[in-house]
């Protein structure tokens, strides 16, 4: 099933380049073909309508490329700080997209704030990674942006997107929202904040 997404993806992205650069409206009808066959294929992966799959292949424009997204690892008295998701239930680093206009250094301090309600400062860039190595696999190509951050300020405070905000022990974690974080990323996370002369990984 993996393969089968992998695929539908890179032929949603062909299709999408295609359409960007054609010139002839020949051209334009096999492409947008081809975006359909990709819909069908990560639809029938997802148990979802074809149509809706569709419509968020067709909301990229231009060159297609990964999208980013940014996770800030906030560590107080040996544990880090986490947040439990209103749209799935489970816990994860506060983080999410990052938007146009952010530096990626502040769009993790603002998720941090919005979805925490503390206040931190990114001191680090742990990884960079690709996400469908470590995750389930997903309609978008996405890189993981991973920082460390220092606690500056605020307190608890959950937001439209968030249920509750804790903060957890490396022994102890929460059920995770594993689309967005993994046990394995948590334990690196630890390591870095424990060594902080460690490199920044990557891929």
């Amino acid at each position: 099933m993996t393969d089968q997404v992998n695929w539908a993806k890179k032929i949603a992205a062909l299709a999408r380049i295609g359409l960007h650069y054609s010139t002839n409206h020949y051209d334009s009808d096999r492409y947008e073909q081809l975006l359909d066959v990709a819909a069908q294929m990560l639809a029938a992966a997802a148990g979802a309508e074809k149509d809706s799959v569709r419509i968020l292949l067709e909301r990229d424009d231009g060159y297609i490329t990964p999208k980013v997204d940014v996770r800030g690892a906030v560590f107080k008295a040996g544990r880090v700080l986490m947040v439990r998701e209103a749209i799935d239930g489970l816990w994860t680093l506060p983080g999410g997209w990052a938007d146009i206009g952010d530096a990626p250094s502040e769009a993790v301090e603002r998720e941090i704030r919005e979805e925490s309600g503390y206040e931190a400062k990114a001191v680090k860039l742990l990884a960079v990674e690709d996400r469908k190595r470590r995750h389930p696999p997903s309609a978008n190509d996405v890189y993981k942006m991973a920082f460390l951050c220092d606690l500056v300020g605020g307190e608890a405070r959950p937001s439209a997107e968030t249920t509750e905000v804790g903060w957890f022990s490396e022994d102890d974690l929460p059920p995770l929202s594993l689309s967005r974080v993994t046990a394995e990323q948590i334990a690196r996370w630890f390591k870095h904040w424990r060594e902080p002369d460690l490199p920044t990984e990557f891929d």
